[in-house]
């Protein structure tokens, strides 16, 4: 059956790239269009059966929302609520979790027990959550050097994240990986990468092993989907292209998620690009490419559901782009003084975590008292986790050349079996090799 997303069940009026207001001269990101809701406002999402008459092209076909398709039906006497309660309040936990331990790492790097540069994720919690609590252990992640709370919401518990953040051995890669390459084999977490567009190379790697799996070695029960992240700052790089080329010629179980925070380090996203919608360039390579208000978890999550359900189906490849903001520098080394106080306002006071939390008081879906007890859990789970990070031990010398060489017989051991690396000339460079 044909999917909302299906390229070829869409009209032609695009999105607005935001939906604030249309009309205002304030917001930069204003385009002269028609106004249509995002694909994952509190509509449904609707299915189109096939013997629909909107019968596009698939491959050049526009993508828009399906509520300029179909006119839901609303009940007046039943609330159109998008989430169940034990939904929402683990949403709003993996937000807050994501937020407190954020804010803890800025306390924990101004006190000199981080190294390196440390992006945080602050204000795009909505992406991470709504798209990742969707998907199973088998799913893989791929994510970019903005990385903690990516590897968070898959599963990663906060004291591995955080040793990891403290280079301890306890960390998820033992110390080796840092802010930037936090990776999981357990969970799936297939690495955070510094380069921008380093890691989408991988991510349709992982989903055409999935692909390979079902369809060559016959592993019926293999669905799994990978989900790769990625900035706006990285969708003007040729691997892109070049992936989503291959993803859609392959039909790859895999979704391409832009989390357009608007700046790229300090250049502004309207600066850097021809067209500022990226989402466009989904329908150029036949699949669809959806824009949706990255600062709602709700309507992220009703484009994250479809979109990988489309991929869990067989259905191919899909463009998310988020429009979200992220409410500190580039990293904790940037005095953040580019950016207008005026634009930084606007976002904060659209705060994602606020809005979810007036959304399950507002629909009776949870009480003040369970958002505090579930505010007070995550500030233990984290004030936890940085008490065992403290305590951990550091890697030993030996750890130094472990995994840099496929054989361990090679240059990281010397003729008496020992690491080089155990030897003081050699870290001193003064060492015969």
């Amino acid at each position: 059956m044909a999917t909302a997303f299906s390229p070829s069940k869409f009209a032609t009026q695009p999105f607005p790239l935001n939906t604030i207001s249309p009309t205002s001269q304030n917001n930069p990101l204003t385009i002269p269009t028609t106004t249509s809701p995002f694909l994952g406002s509190t509509r449904k999402l609707i299915r189109l059966s096939s013997s629909s008459n909107l019968n596009l092209c698939r491959r050049y076909g526009t993508v828009v929302a399906v509520s300029d398709v179909v006119k839901e039906k609303k009940s007046k006497s039943i609330p159109n609520l998008l989430i169940t309660k034990e939904e929402g309040l683990e949403l709003y936990e993996d937000m807050v979790l994501g937020r407190a331990f954020e804010d803890m790492c800025a306390q924990m790097y101004y006190r000199g027990k981080m190294f390196g540069f440390v992006h945080l994720y602050n204000g795009q919690e909505a992406v991470s959550t709504g798209f990742i609590k969707l998907l199973k252990q088998q799913d893989s992640v791929v994510s970019t050097y903005r990385d903690h709370v990516h590897a968070l919401s898959k599963g990663v518990s906060a004291r591995a994240v955080m040793s990891e953040l403290f280079g301890k051995t306890t960390g998820c890669c033992r110390g080796q990986g840092g802010s930037m390459h936090m990776f999981s084999r357990e969970h799936n977490v297939l690495g955070g990468f510094a380069f921008i567009g380093e890691g989408i190379p991988v991510a349709t790697g992982a989903a055409f092993t999935s692909k390979y799996k079902r369809e060559v070695l016959k592993e019926a029960d293999c669905d799994h989907v990978t989900l790769a992240f990625f900035g706006d700052g990285t969708c003007n790089n040729g691997q892109l292209f070049e992936c989503l080329n291959m993803a859609a010629l392959w039909k790859l179980p895999i979704v391409f998620v832009v989390e357009n925070n608007l700046w790229a380090i300090g250049m502004s996203h309207l600066r850097a690009t021809s067209d500022p919608q990226i989402y466009k360039k989904g329908p150029a390579f036949g699949m669809p490419g959806v824009h949706v208000d990255g600062m709602d978890v709700l309507k992220v999550r009703e484009v994250a559901k479809e979109a990988i359900g489309r991929a869990r189906r067989g259905e191919g490849p899909t463009l998310v782009e988020c429009e979200t903001y992220r409410f500190r520098g580039h990293s904790l080394a940037d005095p953040d003084e580019l950016r207008d106080p005026a634009e930084k306002a606007h976002y904060a006071a659209r705060d994602p975590i606020t809005a979810l939390k007036k959304y399950l008081i507002e629909n009776r879906l949870a009480s003040e008292a369970d958002l505090k007890a579930i505010d007070k859990k995550i500030d233990e789970v984290v004030e936890e986790a940085v008490e065992f990070a403290d305590e951990s031990p550091v890697p030993p010398r030996s750890q130094l050349l472990e995994n840099v060489f496929a054989d361990p017989k090679g240059f990281g051991i010397g003729p008496d079996g020992r690491y080089r690396c155990e030897d003081p000339k050699f870290t001193e460079g003064t060492a015969q090799v």
